[in-house]
């Protein structure tokens, strides 16, 4: 799901974050190559706020002006997975159990290439989504992108 670029920053992440308690959720490289923006997006237990961004601002800033990603500037985001929460690894399809997601396959499956449906687990190297009352079986090797597809309720008392 990680271009080789993207692998590459995360794997440099992960130890530091690892020592702050912070789960990288995944790493985005976009925009053009002479001035690409790096977003890495971060999730703790008790979930992210101002504190959290702020921190691993820091410490994020100082691995990237470490390893110097690309020639040139690039913009560095650092921010919370938000209500579409990326799903990238098979650990996150297994945690968002139950949830609707969204899922982009790199080829068609079945005549589909883009799925929507309540996540039902990860199994065998799969990811498994319940599709119209069927639970679909998606190479995991194939998943584009995905993500939970957030719902916000706007009659909910607070």
């Amino acid at each position: 799901m990680l271009s080789r670029k993207e692998q590459q920053l995360l794997d440099a992440l992960a130890p530091k974050a690892a020592e702050n308690n912070v789960e990288i959720v995944t790493v985005e490289v976009t925009g053009s190559k002479k001035s690409p923006t790096i977003r890495v997006y971060i999730d703790t237990e008790d979930g992210v706020g101002f504190d959290e961004l702020s921190s691993a601002q820091v410490w994020v800033n100082e691995i990237m002006d470490e390893i110097d990603p690309f020639p040139g500037a690039y913009m560095l985001e650092v921010s919370s997975p938000g209500i579409d929460r990326p799903l990238r690894t098979p650990e996150h399809f297994e945690r968002f159990a139950g949830e609707t997601a969204v899922i982009i396959m790199r080829g068609p499956i079945d005549g589909r290439a883009k799925w929507t449906g309540k996540l039902a687990g990860f199994e065998d190297e799969t990811v498994l989504l319940e599709v119209d009352g069927i639970v679909e079986r998606l190479p995991y090797a194939d998943v584009k992108k995905a993500n939970v597809r957030g719902v916000f309720d706007f009659n909910a008392k607070a």
